[in-house]
């Protein structure tokens, strides 16, 4: 594994500078001479598809896999590649970012619509400024046809060795193109980072720092500390805890078996602190390999032995790979090469399976991922944000960090990746970094100028990259009789298919505790076998910022063999209708026939006493019958609900006045175990 390198974490919100132009960037190839192949990089480095879209070197310039690169460094016969753009217009400018070996361009010429080839510029030897330059076309005025491709021919032999082009745009207007993409050079003093101190710093290399989702237990890792474990003293994992005035612990070295003699590393920690995500496989003779695992916080306190996640076909081409888990613990993303990716290393995504493997690897698409390596991705607590570290974007030195957020469910359709700014991002490596669920801080390793060694640092998040709020529920179950905290299963279910989350809650273990987006309303569903199944819904949407709820949950028991009716499920008078208000009580009683297949039902019609009696034992029939087809409708089979009509009978409240007389339109409900 890896030793993490030195990076520089100041956050800072940033947007690309709006420019007046439109710019439009190549969409697609139509056609190219020749690409890059190499039969030891079975990636889509150097293939023509990397000409599409921004740059992704500039202002840098150098060779990479991000730029379309010729099959061949120095080939007799003329390149060239077509490209396709999504407008059609006249233009009055054409850049061209030649990321290595500028001046192999000979001419550029337009193409309409129809194909017919205009010619906009031709190019004699020696035109270029530098290695790496963005060549400017800008012409006398607009072009007298509208374009829809841009063809590029080059002369190879004319600058020895290969020669790269990372990106063409195209405008109506003549301000440079280059300018419609510059980053911020001023850094804000409102943001300063934060030297963690000698409890947790020392005179060795502290790196990969991941906190706690409540920011109280910062994990990090040593290399080559002399109180590390092995002879090699490589990587482990040390913890610091934060006290009750808010001051770091002294850190002490992470316990066996998670660190041992090879590199260690924590990638991620669930919402309730009681799973880690680490990087390797181990093995029970101490040796590891490449993948990741899972470790279970056990009942004494200590930690289980590393479980293996098995991904569906997980082959990594390179020699790393960083994990990051999403908050419902259902989620992987992890950075690894395959026949497929974009470039050295993209982001991937693997789900989890009921068998409890993990799918096989989805790439994240081509908005996040480069023919460049992507590396140290993060999901914040939301499951929406996603931090990653990249040299394929836009940035200010040789390796940025990005945020961008996910647009759906798929998590392969994502935000345009924001460059965070050149307060976080320096010349050198960026990257690995961590955020409290508060939000409210970013923790990370810098070089400490001073004995150049990496420290942790941390820093405030302004709002513009703080993941979403969220609402942090904890509590306890209850039984109603004793209120005695008790084991149950709870779920939490949002509006989409993916938005489910399952506690097994055990009280010995302590109190439940989950994180949520405090803007997607959720349903929580209490569960313990013998026991009404507790159903309540939340919303706080309207909460800004994190936010804290303590609540308990009272289960009943199920009551057998013994009557009852539900306060919603009363009728309009002389009708049978089912009120929408009653059906939520209705789901209830079809949540204990689901979970006990055993379990029957009699159901019981009521009316009140107003009207003819036969005309009301009727009415009550009509009424437990329209109970009877829900429940059908529900899939809880007839065999399995018996009826009665009672009419007017057994009244529950007085039939004097109406607002107790309501009542006695009821359906009355007695659960058997037959």
């Amino acid at each position: 594994m890896r030793k993490f390198g030195g990076f520089i974490f100041l956050f800072l919100a940033f947007s690309f500078s709006m420019a007046a132009q439109k710019v439009h960037w190549a969409q697609k190839v139509l056609t190219v001479s020749s690409e890059f192949s190499d039969p030891l990089i079975q990636t889509r480095e150097n293939k023509a598809i990397q000409i599409l879209g921004k740059p992704s070197k500039y202002p840098k310039f150098g060779p990479s896999g991000a730029a379309w690169q010729t099959l061949t460094a120095d080939s007799p016969d003329n390149e060239y590649i077509i490209v396709e753009f999504d407008s059609l217009m006249s233009i009055r400018q054409v850049a061209i970012f030649e990321n290595f070996g500028a001046g192999s361009i000979t001419q550029v010429d337009g193409l309409d619509l129809n194909k017919k080839i205009y010619p906009i510029k031709t190019f004699n030897p020696g035109y270029q400024r530098a290695n790496g330059q963005v060549t400017n076309i800008v012409l006398p005025q607009l072009t007298s046809f509208q374009v829809k491709y841009i063809r590029i021919t080059l002369n190879s032999q004319r600058i020895k060795g290969y020669s790269q082009i990372d990106a063409v745009g195209i405008t109506n207007s003549t301000k440079p193109i280059e300018e419609s993409i510059q980053l911020p050079i001023n850094s804000s003093a409102e943001f300063f980072r934060e030297n963690m101190g000698s409890h947790i710093n020392s005179d060795y290399n502290e790196i990969c720092p991941v906190i706690s989702p409540d920011g109280q237990t910062l994990y990090f890792t040593r290399w080559k500390h002399p109180d590390n474990i092995g002879k090699f003293k490589n990587q482990d994992i040390w913890y610091s805890t934060l006290d009750e005035n808010k001051e770091w612990s002294k850190a002490k070295l992470f316990p066996e078996p998670i660190n041992n003699e090879e590199n260690n590393a924590i990638c991620g920690i669930s919402p309730n602190g009681k799973t880690l995500l680490l990087n390797n496989v181990y093995k029970q003779d101490g040796t590891m390999e490449k993948g990741v695992s899972f470790a279970y916080l056990l009942r004494t306190g200590d930690w289980s032995f590393p479980v293996q996640a098995k991904i569906k076909n997980f082959k990594n081409r390179s020699e790393y790979s960083e994990y990051t888990l999403a908050p419902n613990g259902k989620i992987l993303v992890f950075t690894t090469e395959m026949k497929n990716s974009f470039g050295a290393k993209d982001m991937y995504v693997s789900f989890a399976s009921v068998d409890g493997t993990w799918t096989e690897p989805q790439n994240l698409g081509p908005v996040v991922n480069t023919g460049e390596a992507e590396s140290t991705p993060f999901i914040a607590p939301d499951g929406v944000t996603l931090y990653f570290s990249s040299p394929g974007h836009i940035g200010y030195g040789n390796n940025d960090i990005f945020m961008t957020r996910r647009l759906d469910d798929t998590w392969t359709n994502w935000s345009e990746p924001e460059n965070l700014g050149p307060v976080i991002n320096t010349p050198q490596w960026d990257g690995y970094f961590s955020v409290s669920a508060k939000g409210d801080y970013a923790y990370f390793s810098s070089v400490n100028e001073k004995n150049n060694a990496e420290d942790i640092y941390r820093i405030k998040i302004p709002e513009k990259v703080k993941p979403l709020a969220l609402v942090q529920m904890t509590g306890q179950i209850q039984l109603k009789k004793s209120l005695e905290p008790t084991a149950a299963q709870i779920f939490i279910k949002g509006p989409l298919p993916s938005d489910t989350l399952t506690i097994e809650h055990d009280p010995y273990l302590g109190d439940y505790s989950f994180l949520w987006p405090a803007k997607k309303a959720f349903t929580i569903e209490v569960k313990k076998k013998g026991f009404l199944t507790l159903v309540e819904k939340f919303d706080y949407s309207k909460e800004k910022l994190f936010t804290t709820v303590k609540r308990n949950f009272v289960l009943d028991d199920l009551p057998l063999n013994k009557r009852f009716n539900l306060p919603n499920l009363i009728f309009e008078q002389s009708k049978s209708d089912l009120l929408p208000e009653g059906l939520a009580d209705l789901d209830k009683i079809i949540l204990i026939l689901q979970e006990n297949t055993t379990y029957k039902v009699f159901l019981e019609g009521f009316t009140d006493n107003q009207g003819d009696w036969n005309e009301n034992l009727l009415l009550s029939q009509k009424r437990v019958n329209n109970v009877k087809d829900y429940l059908v409708s529900k899939g809880i089979s007839e065999e399995r609900i018996r009826t009665k009509a009672w009419g007017s009978s057994n009244p529950v409240s007085s039939n004097l006045i109406e607002e107790k007389r309501k009542f006695n339109r009821r359906v009355e409900f007695t659960i058997v175990n037959e």
